[in-house]
């Protein structure tokens, strides 16, 4: 089963990593579907706005070309482009804050100055809040539900929960997001290595991940019953579990 991003997934890291990591085809082509991106949000919003409302489908009507990452990426772009602008609310403005885009800079251009959405703010605020409306409906794990600053702690034998732009749009859900880190580098917040390596807790399929892949060690408090019952029939020792369970 392949839950992890394909070729047509949002690339986000920066072109200075891609050149290290000879990815630079993949940054490229994510950088123009970002800008085509950007084209169909106007399109989108041009076509489906009266004059007074955003038709409530607009947004929908991009994601299901585009999938949910890609918009999402291009829109918290633009709000932290348009930084300071009353006419977004709080709440997205927020949001976009948590979105971290690197930026390549090659004189004065900036390498995201090809995805800014051109359509006007307050008609945009309202497809941010429709996009942000059906990505919540997923029900995925967020930062809230992670122990603040995990990524200073060693991973080895913790529950982890996946960004949500690994996974590709069906395999979107909280189970396939916790991952039992069980050994690498990685693990570790100061090795050079960063790869992880584990099992998915929802099916004990072997995985690999970059550190940064993740957003962090999930709280004791949302451990379900089902994953507590996973970890048992996954029949890992004991001792290398460190997550607070009750095992008995």
């Amino acid at each position: 089963m392949n839950r992890m991003i394909d070729s047509k997934s949002v690339y986000p890291y920066s072109i200075d990593e891609a050149k290290r990591c000879g990815e630079i085809k993949d940054y490229s082509k994510s950088h123009q579907l970002n800008t085509a991106c950007t084209k169909a949000i106007e399109k989108a919003i041009k076509a489906n706005f009266d004059g007074f409302h955003l038709n409530c489908e607009t947004a929908k009507s991009v994601i299901d070309e585009y999938g949910y990452d890609r918009p999402m990426w291009v829109l918290a772009n633009t709000l932290q482009y348009l930084k300071g602008d009353g006419r977004f609310s709080k709440a997205n403005s927020k949001w976009a804050e948590t979105i971290y885009i690197p930026h390549t800079k090659i004189g004065n251009y900036d390498s995201s100055y090809g995805f800014i959405v051109n359509s006007h703010p307050a008609v945009l605020d309202g497809f941010v809040s429709q996009t942000l409306k059906e990505y919540k409906s997923l029900g995925l794990y967020s930062s809230d539900y992670c122990i603040v600053d995990s990524n200073s702690q060693d991973y080895t034998g913790k529950i982890l929960v996946l960004r949500p732009y690994i996974l590709k749009d069906e395999y979107k859900n909280s189970n396939n997001q916790l991952i039992l880190a069980q050994h690498g580098f990685g693990c570790s917040p100061t090795a050079i290595g960063r790869k992880v390596f584990g099992v998915y807790l929802l099916d004990g399929e072997k995985c690999q991940f970059n550190r940064l892949n993740f957003i962090g060690i999930l709280k004791d408090e949302h451990i379900t019953e089902w994953a507590k019952e996973k970890i048992a029939n996954l029949n890992i020792p004991e001792e290398s579990i460190e997550n607070s369970l009750n095992m008995s």
